[in-house]
């Protein structure tokens, strides 16, 4: 799995998008189904947030990186899960992430519904992006299904 492509996030999005996102989510405030991912870091063991949009898609739900392999999906793989928050509501995940093989249906589904927000991060694909260039993408974009734990 190659680790290599990362998105930085600019100023605006470090510090002004992000923080307000994650403000109206700890307020109960949800931009479209946005929630506050928390994953253990895997060196210092504490919690690391920030903003993500859970995907639901066939009865499952899924959280892809469209920034590419960022700090949370390094954390993620290390941890196994973590917990999406929005307001009070806290719920507890195990995660799993997907090859390859199966991300172009969940990535198709994320760019369709996400479009509007993350286009800029998936250059050169749509919704209407064949399976073959979606699968060619699919390396770059980690994509983890999620199940609800209530024993983390």
């Amino acid at each position: 799995m190659t680790t290599a492509h990362f998105v930085k996030p600019d100023w605006f999005t470090r510090n002004v998008l992000n923080p307000t996102v994650a403000w109206l989510a700890r307020r109960n405030v949800s931009l479209a189904g946005s929630r506050v991912l928390a994953v253990r870091g895997r060196k210092s063991g504490e919690w690391r947030r920030t903003p993500v949009n859970p995907l639901p898609h066939g009865g499952e739900r899924y959280l892809v990186a469209p920034r590419g392999h960022v700090q949370w999906t390094h954390n993620m793989r290390a941890a196994g899960g973590g917990e999406l928050h929005k307001g009070k509501h806290v719920e507890r995940f195990t995660a799993i992430e997907l090859s390859d093989a199966e991300k172009p249906e969940v990535l198709r589904v994320y760019i369709k519904k996400w479009g509007w927000e993350i286009g800029a991060f998936f250059k050169g694909l749509s919704e209407k992006s064949t399976d073959a260039e979606l699968l060619a993408a699919a390396p770059k974009y980690p994509v983890f299904r999620i199940t609800e734990d209530s024993t983390r």
